[in-house]
């Protein structure tokens, strides 16, 4: 992720930064992923003794909850650093409160998906059927090679195959081995890695086609339906739909999204995060300080650290401006510069619709919960599913000799009202509830769209039926489950279920 919301110095020389309700780093230790096979040596030939003995002091100094660590754990047990992380956090894990929150990944793979949005794939996200074992795509991103191949929102994999050999079809896939049958098909996320794959476009088309996997960068607020002002008779509604919080540099685009429908005048809005696992912290402070309104200099959120740490604890207010990623430009560590201080504008919302589904996590959650003391009862609803349920978030702490950044959880976000307690999910504490199919059959932003449609009725006092049901969330998507490995790369660790 990119540089979060405050960067701390420690005897590790730790860079942190903070991920959305997640968060993410800045100087100094950072990331690596988990050992791709069991063996006693770690991420870029790091001893695995080193990278356990760092993790374990970012643990015992940071972890937000040092009571439900378990110390008993036996560091020669292992052969993989993440498994020996699951086994530190068990506790925590067991009250649901880090839920694979506190993980490994690789440094110079999460610094490219912040820094440039850049990851190697076909550019696809993708879910499967957990009735009838199909799996479709969510989404297609316009810059990556399944998008260009002519797989789009609602395309549905039929075939897979290593190119020149014989395609094997996604039902038996599942049927041998389940959704990690089609993961493997699909094969590593590298650069020049290509398949064969037969896929079925929303009007029925078939299609056979070789698709390459290659290195693409992810616009985090697409041309197609990023950003829309609907007519709902007669009435403008802004209809924004952000990708992903990671993207450092998506702060442009939203910057140009906000000054379009403050052009309009639009005071009532749909903010999409049915996809949205998360990202940076800065990213989430700038979408409150585009929808600020009048509330410049009032509180947006309250980081709150672990009791040894509470000295960094941290009030954010509403500002009327930010700083920009500058891109392409970095320091000697590989941080990203920015801009002085810009002023920004904002919008005077009225009314909010977020659209949120299961895998909806993180600053996507920290965005809607902030927002919940601004606006009136009848002025804010989620429409969808129930959300993840991630008030936490991480700092990345890096080994930059071993490529090893550990993202463990170190901070809980609360809102103005000092409410921070939606471990089961957004529905719990949201004032309105609008229960909402996700058809994939259907664009994005289309006001034909299920969730769109609903969120319109929201919006113009049309009544719903609330989102039943608590609980944890999974990352579902709508009768679907994401398509996400065991040991995500550090991509799908941010947009789960990206390929």
């Amino acid at each position: 992720m990119s540089a979060g919301r405050i960067t701390l110095s420690t005897v590790l020389a730790l860079s942190l930064a903070a991920c959305g309700g997640d968060g993410t780093t800045t100087p100094p230790p950072t990331g690596g992923g988990p050992t791709p096979t069991p063996t006693p040596t770690g991420v870029s030939g790091c001893p695995l003794s080193q990278e356990i003995e760092f993790a374990d002091a970012v643990l015992d100094q940071w972890y937000l909850f040092p009571d439900l660590l378990d110390n008993s754990v036996n560091a020669n047990a292992f052969s993989d650093l993440q498994d020996y992380l699951d086994a530190r956090v068990a506790p925590a894990r067991a009250q649901n409160v880090d839920r694979g929150f506190t993980f490994a990944t690789s440094i110079e793979e999460e610094n490219e998906l912040i820094n440039s949005g850049s990851s190697a794939g076909f550019g696809i996200l993708l879910a499967y059927d957990t009735v009838n074992d199909r799996v479709f795509l969510l989404e297609a991103y316009e810059a990556g090679n399944g998008f260009g191949s002519g797989m789009d929102r609602g395309t549905e994999l039929l075939a897979i195959g290593e190119v020149g050999g014989d395609l094997v079809t996604v039902s038996s896939l599942m049927a041998s081995g389940g959704p990690q049958a089609v993961i493997d098909a699909l094969g590593p996320s590298e650069p020049g890695v290509s398949r064969t794959i037969r896929f079925a476009q929303v009007n029925g088309t078939v299609i056979t086609a070789d698709v390459t996997k290659s290195e693409f960068s992810l616009d985090p607020v697409s041309d197609r339906y990023g950003a829309l002002v609907l007519n709902d008779g007669g009435k403008q509604v802004g209809y924004l739909n952000l990708r992903t919080f990671i993207i450092g540099t998506a702060d442009r685009e939203l910057q140009d999204a906000f000054e379009k429908f403050a052009d309009e005048g639009i005071t009532e809005f749909i903010i999409d995060f049915r996809y949205n696992g998360g990202g940076l912290v800065r990213i989430a402070d700038l979408i409150g300080d585009f929808l600020r309104g009048s509330n410049t200099g009032n509180i947006w959120s309250e980081t709150v650290l672990r009791a040894s740490q509470s000295e960094n604890n941290e009030t954010r207010r509403f500002s009327d401006q930010a700083r920009f990623q500058i891109p392409g430009q970095f320091d000697a560590n590989g941080n990203p510069l920015f801009t002085d201080l810009e002023p920004i504008g904002s919008v005077a919302p009225t009314k909010v619709a977020f659209i949120g589904r299961g895998g909806t996590a993180s600053a996507s959650e920290l965005v809607i919960n902030s927002m919940i003391p601004y606006l009136g009862n009848a002025d804010i609803a989620l429409i969808g599913t129930n959300t993840f349920g991630k008030p936490v978030g991480q700092f990345g702490f890096d080994l930059s000799e071993c490529d090893l950044r550990v993202r463990a959880v170190t901070f809980q976000t609360n809102n103005a009202q000092g409410q921070g307690e939606y471990y089961s999910g957004l529905a719990s504490v949201m004032p309105n509830t609008c229960s909402a199919g996700d058809n994939i059959f259907q664009p994005l932003g289309d006001p034909a769209e299920d969730s769109v449609a609903t969120a319109l009725d929201f919006l113009a006092g049309r009544s719903c039926t609330a989102i039943s049901g608590g609980g944890l969330q999974a990352q579902s998507a709508g009768g679907r489950e994401i398509l996400q490995p065991a040991q995500p790369n550090a991509a799908q660790s941010q947009i789960p279920g990206i390929y």
